[in-house]
């Protein structure tokens, strides 16, 4: 993917250097949209789409701001615009009046989004725009409309079947890996050597998604362990003293680590589609393995027990109070207050234990005093698990998780 990509680029900048004019576009980037959503040429277009990335890249944080501006009030829709062909579909329905109301209802800055995207590389360069409108939006919430847009386009253009499941290995390339390490968002890779150990061993597996336009960004990725039996603790999988055994010997992998890359990306969901199909082809390539958890953080616990008025510090009954937090802590909707809980419960899998001392790391007391939690994708239930906390908010655990609990609600 990545020949082909580098391929297309070169292609297309000696076209673009061949039509180019000599003198510098003296028009602001906001005249250059305009231009650009009244073009109708291929090759004039593109340039125009390229000058304006390339425009936007230079700017200061204060200078996006006004572009982003730019994009949100004068390239909205026109509300009565659209009340009137609404009218017209509904008093007569065709594919004409249909049409009028579709054109209407699209704000031009969706259009001027896919022409911007018609050049190579704009698409890592305008996931990387919604980045910056993300950290802008919180000061700036007028702003918002055009994230709704952004996140519309990015939801179809990273459809999950446009995306590559790719293997991570020592013998990827080291771009890639390097990606790995500066991506890594659980568990800190803090060197070449610690890299080496979680994806060379014969009991180790990493795999990421990748898009055909962004072939060197991984837009995720989960590493993975093959063990013997279920762990208790990370330090045990991840130490270098740890006894590494053969692929074929293990009977559960463990998906320990799954960090998200690309923040422009926020609020698209991957994980979901990327554990599955992880579990699925390492079910298919060692029939040996019978349960795929992982080992997951509790990064709420200690916020939530400070709410509760519990030192987290002094509290003696701290796996019981997780495992009630991850059953019974919930959000006004009735959504678990734990994010990594809320993402694995509606991926299909349950609550199957939790365990103490599990994490020593200083992020790991500082989230939850060390404890963690193994979710189970039995994958002959997910799909019911998933039904149940989608439809009525039901957290599927398992009989010792409940009972400790219970053991916490009692006290």
């Amino acid at each position: 993917m990545s020949f082909f990509s580098d391929l297309v680029s070169t292609v297309f900048e000696r076209r673009y250097r061949a039509v180019l004019p000599d003198e510098e576009d003296s028009r602001t980037i906001e005249e250059l949209c305009t231009d650009l959503l009244g073009r109708h040429g291929e090759v004039s277009g593109a340039i125009l789409a390229r000058n304006i990335l390339d425009r936007y890249a230079q700017m200061s944080t204060d200078e996006k701001c006004r572009f982003f501006e730019f994009m949100t009030r004068e390239l909205d829709i026109d509300a009565e615009a659209v009340q009137v062909t609404l009218k017209a579909y509904g008093d007569a329905p065709s594919k004409q009046s249909y049409r009028a109301f579709a054109q209407a209802s699209e704000p031009q800055r969706q259009e001027l989004t896919r022409r911007l995207n018609q050049v190579p590389g704009a698409t890592g360069q305008l996931v990387a725009m919604r980045k910056d409108l993300l950290d802008l939006i919180p000061d700036h919430p007028g702003l918002e409309p055009l994230d709704v847009d952004l996140k519309h386009l990015f939801s179809s253009w990273f459809n999950r079947g446009f995306l590559v499941l790719r293997p991570i290995t020592w013998a990827s390339p080291a771009d890639i890996l390097e990606k790995i390490i500066a991506y890594e968002a659980v568990h800190a890779i803090d060197s070449w050597d610690e890299l080496r150990r979680r994806v060379e061993p014969s009991d180790r597996r990493c795999f990421g998604f990748f898009h055909p336009a962004m072939a060197d960004e991984p837009l995720i990725f989960v590493e993975v362990a093959l063990t013997r039996g279920i762990p208790s603790s990370v330090q045990g999988l991840l130490t270098d003293a740890r006894e590494v055994i053969e692929a074929e010997g293990a009977d559960t992998a463990v998906f320990y680590s799954i960090s998200n890359c690309q923040a422009g990306l926020a609020g698209i969901s991957f994980g979901n589609s990327l554990i599955k199909q992880v579990a699925a082809d390492l079910s298919r390539a060692l029939p040996a393995i019978s349960s795929f958890v992982t080992l997951s953080p509790i990064p709420g616990l200690n916020g939530w027990l400070n709410d509760q008025g519990i030192d987290p510090d002094e509290d003696e009954q701290r796996d019981a109070r997780a495992a009630h937090y991850l059953l019974q802590a919930k959000r006004s909707d009735g959504m678990p207050v734990d994010p990594v809980a809320r993402f694995h419960l509606g991926n299909g899998a349950m609550v199957h234990a939790v365990h103490a001392g599990a994490d020593t790391s200083s992020n790991g007391l500082a989230q939850s005093g060390g404890v963690m939690v193994n979710y189970l994708y039995d994958l002959s239930h997910i799909a019911q698990n998933h039904e149940q906390f989608v439809t009525d908010k039901t957290v599927v655990a398992s009989a010792e998780v409940r009972a400790l609990a219970a053991t916490a609600a009692a006290a």
